[in-house]
């Protein structure tokens, strides 16, 4: 090439990255993953894991509408009772979550209160680690769903993230899950789409990665005009033309949460053997003027949540939706939460059992101005393990041996 050379291009455009992680094989092309469509268990069920950047509210999330110490913490913070979306005579969800109301209307949502570990950690990164090695002593280098492919036979297709790194949670001991490229492209100036078609074209005497990395980058652009086709296809009145970045610092740069869900329904619907997928959604890292910009952030994982579940409907998928940590009980001066610890994690899908998991914790028996967490996450966890991907938990779990009852059949 004269102009510009692929080296150069990867480079520039962000796409060496995936050269890296192919080098360790864990960065797929979309057709990598529909090639297994016939090696897939129909029996099998998967597991879609929604990470939430930032640390949700979960008390404006499952609002304890009843409790008089809820208003007293929050005296502008809090919803009246009218615009709840009740779940008994106790509980109710934050009025963006339409959806996920229907959802619980047909017992379709299992809400897990107060879903913690023990001595919390309330930096973002820190948590996170915590939650995705479940390992809240010390987390290591491996994630839960990592050591559970270790155990499923190491091939990195069995678990997808549509992230654009690959998270903690699927790093194994000696494999790991794979990446599909997504989000935007950086292109530098000047390129024809003749160049940019000889870019991504195997080139002779490139290295296996080089080589790799420029079928990656064929892919992701493949899948963005896929996602542009499922952009242009949205009713007009459905745009968020305010939509902010999917993500925040603490979560990357994901692509839009209706995109990720896209994919994955793409790959399940094709019969992909693919296990476990991860997709995320950040912004809830609200310390100022919390209850509208939380409502708006529920509203953009209410939407495309409620219509994957939907179109899974009958496929043998479950969905877990959790975060690094809550908020803390009191609002702050500016109308916002600072970092908390126990929130509520939500389960859906086929053989949920929809309906109130777990003790909510006390909002006047406080651990230094924050929730008691009632459920370890490693409970959780097992159950998914167990119910979801048939697997030992104690295998994943470094020999935990509780588990969350009666949520999954």
């Amino acid at each position: 090439m004269d102009a510009i050379t692929r080296r150069r291009f990867l480079i520039a455009s962000g796409v060496t990255g995936a050269a890296a992680l192919a080098a360790r094989a864990t960065a797929c092309t979309l057709d990598d993953i529909l090639a297994t469509s016939g090696d897939r268990d129909h029996a099998a069920k998967t597991l879609v894991l929604v990470t939430l950047y930032g640390g949700n509210d979960g008390l404006n999330t499952v609002i304890p509408y009843a409790d008089p110490a809820y208003p007293a913490a929050r005296p502008g913070m809090t919803y009246d009772s009218g615009v709840i979306l009740p779940l008994d005579d106790a509980f109710g969800l934050n009025p963006g979550l339409s959806g996920l109301h229907g959802l619980h209307r047909q017992q379709r949502l299992a809400v897990v209160h107060g879903v913690g570990y023990p001595r919390p950690n309330r930096s973002h990164f820190q948590s996170m680690d915590i939650w995705q090695t479940a390992q809240p002593d010390r987390p290591g280098t491996t994630g839960w769903l990592g050591r559970w492919l270790d155990t499923a036979g190491g091939d990195p297709r069995l678990a997808i993230s549509f992230e654009p790194a690959l998270p903690p949670l699927l790093a194994g001991a000696t494999s790991a899950g794979a990446t599909v490229p997504g989000g935007q492209l950086s292109l530098p100036g000047g390129l024809t789409a003749e160049t940019l078609d000889r870019l991504a074209a195997p080139e002779p005497g490139a290295s296996p990665a080089l080589s790799r990395a420029a079928a990656c980058f064929a892919d992701q652009m493949r899948v963005q005009d896929m996602m542009r086709q499922v952009t242009e296809g949205t009713d007009e009145d459905e745009t968020d033309d305010d939509e902010p970045p999917a993500a925040t610092a603490t979560g990357g740069a994901a692509p839009p949460l209706d995109q990720q869900l896209a994919l994955v329904a793409r790959c399940i619907e094709a019969g992909a053997a693919t296990r476990v997928y991860s997709v995320s959604l950040g912004g809830f890292d609200l310390h100022a003027d919390g209850k509208d910009s939380q409502q708006a952030q529920l509203a953009r994982l209410d939407k495309p949540l409620t219509a994957f579940a939907e179109r899974m409907a009958g496929k043998g998928v479950v969905v877990a939706v959790y975060s690094e940590f809550g908020r803390r009980v009191h609002a702050n001066a500016s109308d916002g939460t600072d970092h908390g610890t126990a929130s509520t994690v939500f389960l859906l899908g086929d053989g949920v059992r929809g309906g109130r998991y777990g003790e909510p914790p006390s909002l006047t028996d406080l651990d230094d101005g924050d929730l008691k967490h009632t459920v370890d996450f490693r409970d959780v966890y097992a159950a998914l393990l167990a119910d979801v991907l048939g697997s030992d938990p104690e295998r994943s779990l470094d020999g935990w041996t509780g588990r969350l009852a009666g949520v999954l059949g």
